[in-house]
């Protein structure tokens, strides 16, 4: 689990599309799990300047190999006991999302980002959302769009220094929105579930 706060900006310096080598200061250990621009990734190698991440291929059917090349965001998974301050984090993407405008504000940007209109169900007004790993809050809400108000530090501090229009980007949205439309969708089962089948359910997510 993460809390969508980058704790670092990686690099990748080399990829075959299945393994990820990134530079980074940060100190994982095998096995371990990485938030690579909220995509959730385990540790196989450690390098001297960095370690190595395994992307699956469901992970490569999703996600743009862009998202997995350059600059990253990075952010180790969260462990008991830590300060809790953004929101829960899978680091399973939904889908990709276009930046389709940007605005400068007085003392905040305006990022606005379309994503396909059946993700849009999850997104709530002043709810959470994971763009590229980062823990924003939904400002706006449209037929396919969301916007969001980022202030200057966050800007200046990520890789949304670096996005124009038409920059795509990772999604996840919120863990709770999923779960309350997989309940309300299963709403015509008219005898109540077994404990097994409770446990079906949630290993689903």
């Amino acid at each position: 689990m993460f809390t969508g706060l980058v704790r670092e900006l990686g690099d990748v310096v080399s990829t075959d599309g299945r393994k990820i080598d990134i530079r980074s200061r940060l100190n994982p250990g095998i096995g371990d799990s990485i938030a690579v621009n909220g995509v959730c990734l385990t540790v196989v190698e450690l390098r001297r300047d960095g370690f190595t991440v395994e992307a699956a291929d469901e992970t490569r059917r999703v996600v743009p190999p862009e998202k997995l090349s350059g600059r990253v965001h990075l952010e180790p998974a969260m462990m008991v006991g830590e300060r809790f301050e953004g929101h829960i984090v899978q680091g399973h993407v939904d889908c990709i999302g276009e930046i389709v405008s940007i605005r400068r504000g007085e003392n905040a940007y305006e990022f606005t980002v379309s994503i396909p209109t059946e993700y849009m169900k999850y997104i709530v007004p002043k709810g959470s959302v994971a763009v590229d790993g980062i823990s924003l809050t939904i400002n706006g809400v449209f037929s396919d769009r969301f916007v969001l108000t980022i202030i200057p530090h966050t800007v200046e501090n990520t890789l949304f220094s670096s996005y124009r229009v038409g920059s795509r980007v990772n999604i996840e949205t919120d863990l709770f929105a999923r779960y309350i439309e997989r309940i309300l969708s299963a709403k015509d089962i008219v005898r109540t579930p077994g404990w097994s089948e409770i446990d079906a359910i949630q290993m689903s997510f």
